[in-house]
């Protein structure tokens, strides 16, 4: 079952008097239970894929539907909906809030869902051991390495079992081995039957996937099993 389907989308910018095109008609499909890697160089247009895909913005023209959803011309709330429904994001930068501590920044996915405080915490321990973070709880990011700091993103990201798990360049501010301990993750996540979308500039970190996606100039290149 396609959880995505991009058909003929394009995405334009203005700046000052001039109009770019920073996608220019992706047709692009993502089954269920996929793990996918989206590669090219920087200005290649795969960040704003990535923006397409995770429900940030919308399509300038052409169709998108993220998991049933027809989200060609949606609006900001309907996105906030499906995004915080169907989707988790693990980014570069972690994106953790520093005065809140481990379980405080996995619950805030669910604070938005409006779960209640104790389901929230429940569920917001559950899967912070799951990531090996148990007892690490009452943490906060400065008491954390950047491997625990990623767990912590990981864990924020499957609170809400979303259909697919999205990773900005999640291992571009790790050492090696921690980067490598953290992408295991993803394909374990995987082999449970999580879809996974993978954006780098890595080709290592894009053979690890099960299907590698190449933008260049706003168009995908080529598409190819590694």
């Amino acid at each position: 079952m396609s959880l995505v389907h991009l058909e003929d989308v394009c995405k334009t910018y203005r700046v000052g008097d001039q109009e770019i095109r920073a996608l220019d008609g992706i047709n692009l499909r993502i089954e269920a239970g996929e793990f996918l890697s989206i590669i090219g160089p920087s200005g290649s247009g795969k960040s704003t894929l990535m923006h397409l895909l995770g429900c940030l913005d919308t399509p300038t023209s052409g169709r998108m539907e993220i998991c049933g959803n027809d989200l060609s011309r949606a609006s900001r709330n309907t996105l906030a909906a499906v995004r915080n429904r169907e989707i988790g994001f693990v980014f570069q930068s972690f994106n953790l809030l520093a005065k809140l501590d481990v379980v405080k920044n996995i619950e805030l996915p669910l604070v938005y869902a409006g779960v209640s405080s104790s389901a929230r915490r429940e569920r917001a321990e559950r899967v912070a051991r799951d990531v090996g973070l148990g007892d690490r709880l009452s943490n906060r990011p400065v008491q954390l390495s950047g491997g625990q700091c990623q767990r912590v993103a990981i864990a924020r990201a499957l609170v809400n079992n979303p259909r697919i798990v999205f990773g900005d360049e999640p291992t571009g501010n790790l050492d090696s081995s921690t980067g490598a301990m953290i992408l295991q993750m993803f394909k374990d996540l995987n082999s449970a039957g999580k879809t996974i979308v993978l954006v780098t500039h890595d080709p290592e970190i894009a053979a690890l996937s099960k299907r590698v996606i190449e933008i260049r100039d706003g168009r995908i290149q080529r598409e190819y099993a590694p």
